[in-house]
């Protein structure tokens, strides 16, 4: 049964930490955001931290999160960035008193392993969407749709499709994020049921020879044959080749999937990009391809 968090409203403390790497620069910007939206912000002790490449070693990360996830009066964790980092201390947290009082736990990138765990032990919901690192430098439109996620108003989404895209009506739950993190949890403890699924994937940095070899993966795994629909975001800065690959990625994606029937969008606004749209896991969306 999916379990849903309880909306945020006015005066509801919210907190950040940092559970993967460490933030390079301020989020003064974001607080202000958040403070100006009514919430309470508490900070972290990994917003702060550094360890090598990680915002606090593992058992600083774990700490941190583990007790926000333990507080009740908190109602929402924000982590304050991505990397890398969650897959070396999410075998280590404890969910029990999260279980008994959920919370909105928002990311997107390495988030996504933290997401999808939540999802799969617990059947509860949660937000890939912006993080304050990425606030700068994001659209109103991105953030007035993390408000709205967090606040329970409505969310509908228009965008301009790919010419790729195989329309279709779409109807179920949505799963999904960063494909490289959705490859990553494949046999273990964070590994979602895709089957009747509405995924949406997204990544960053990847050669289109990778993402073709994740593709794969998924596929022989059997996650994408029996999907209601897939919806593919922004695969962005992707690194030069010395020898082409000959497909760019939405070819290859599409070389993967089109032997099924199920409608599939190009060129969503999720990602990591500046119009990053939050996507509720867990909720129950339809969509309309025309």
């Amino acid at each position: 049964m999916i379990k849903q968090p309880a909306y945020l409203k006015k005066g509801d403390k919210i907190a950040i930490v940092c559970p993967a790497s460490k933030l390079p620069r301020g989020i003064d910007s974001a607080l202000q955001i958040f403070e100006s939206w009514g919430l309470e912000v508490v900070m972290g002790k990994t917003v702060n931290a550094e360890y090598h490449q990680f915002a606090g070693d593992d058992t600083l990360r774990t700490e941190d999160l583990q007790g926000f996830l333990d507080d009740p009066s908190v109602k929402a964790i924000i982590a304050g960035r991505g990397g890398y980092g969650c897959i070396r201390i999410i075998d280590a947290l404890d969910f029990s008193l999260f279980v008994e009082h959920p919370k909105w736990l928002v990311g997107f990138s390495d988030i996504t392993v933290l997401l999808c765990h939540v999802y799969a032990q617990f059947g509860i919901q949660s937000i890939h969407g912006p993080m304050p690192y990425t606030f700068d430098d994001a659209t109103p439109e991105s953030l007035a749709s993390l408000k709205a996620a967090l606040f329970g108003e409505e969310i509908k989404y228009n965008y301009q499709p790919s010419l790729l895209n195989r329309n279709g009506d779409m109807n179920g739950v949505l799963i999904g994020g960063n494909l490289t993190l959705l490859v990553m949890t494949i046999g273990s403890a964070s590994e979602v049921n895709y089957d009747d699924k509405i995924l949406f994937i997204e990544d960053i940095g990847e050669r289109p020879a990778a993402i073709d070899r994740m593709m794969r993966m998924l596929k022989r795994a059997g996650k994408l044959a029996k999907l209601k629909g897939l919806i593919v975001g922004a695969f962005n800065e992707l690194p030069d080749e010395k020898i082409h690959f000959g497909q760019c990625v939405e070819e290859v994606i599409w070389e993967v999937v089109k032997e099924y029937e199920y409608p599939v969008w190009f060129n969503f606004p999720v990602g990591h990009i500046d119009d990053n749209r939050a996507m509720v896991l867990g909720t129950i969306v339809t969509l309309t391809c025309v």
